[in-house]
């Protein structure tokens, strides 16, 4: 017997405009541009450096504990991976991580490549997410990041993660700080927000930007602050 997915119950409807994050499931995975669905509808991709906990805010956005696969293990991540959402055309995308020292040099090298092809060319990419570890921010692959996203004008929201590592005070500084940085650079095309995986804080922030950038007409009306700190978590 086969069984469809997704079941009727959750089945993608053209006449839902409400995202239900929790139906997220896998579609295809893609070594190279020509792999990759095809390039219609709209997607939001996520970027990050290894042990950025890109991840495991994937896993959190969708209340899924491995619809994103996490390891230990520097550069799992080495194929583009594309995650349909409940809404026909809707798409979440987790990007190659690298720039660990560890992972060799070639294939970052290989990675980059093939990022780069994705990012010029992918016409319904609609936002990029890129996660930083807020501790360590603003490392070679995240400027590659910012400088792609300043020179083609897609809009970034940078997600600072791993909030629940330093204290409320330092964690507003590092995001005030990354914000002027970047708003000097980006304008209106860049917000910013501190996150926690372990904490689910930050999560309902994230899914307003997200819709934002999916759901733009539904969005028009009220646009979500999303540059302030969320609250900590019990």
């Amino acid at each position: 017997m086969f069984t469809l997915w997704p079941p009727e119950s959750c089945a993608m409807s053209t006449f839902d405009p409400v995202i239900h994050y929790n139906l997220a499931h896998f579609e295809t995975s893609a070594a190279r541009l020509d792999q990759c669905p095809p390039d219609i509808g709209a997607e939001v991709a996520f970027a990050g450096r290894s042990n950025a906990g890109k991840s495991s805010a994937i896993n959190a956005l969708t209340a899924q504990t491995a619809l994103a696969r996490t390891s230990k293990t520097p550069g799992r991540t080495q194929l583009i991976n594309f995650f349909r959402l409940n809404v026909e055309g809707l798409r979440l995308v987790d990007l190659p991580g690298y720039g660990y020292a560890k992972v060799p040099v070639a294939m970052k090298l290989h990675w980059q490549r093939h990022l780069d092809a994705y990012l010029q060319h992918r016409e319904c990419l609609q936002g990029v997410v890129l996660v930083m570890d807020i501790r360590h921010p603003m490392k070679e692959f995240d400027e590659m990041m910012v400088h792609w996203c300043e020179s083609t004008g897609v809009p970034l929201h940078v997600l600072l993660t791993k909030e629940d590592k330093l204290k409320r005070g330092p964690a507003k500084s590092t995001m005030l700080q990354i914000q002027k940085q970047l708003k000097e650079r980006l304008g209106d095309k860049v917000s910013v927000q501190t996150f926690s995986a372990l904490k689910k804080s930050g999560v309902d922030t994230l899914r307003q930007r997200i819709n934002s950038w999916l759901l733009p007409d539904l969005n028009e009306m009220q646009t979500p602050e999303v540059d302030l700190i969320p609250p900590k978590a019990d």
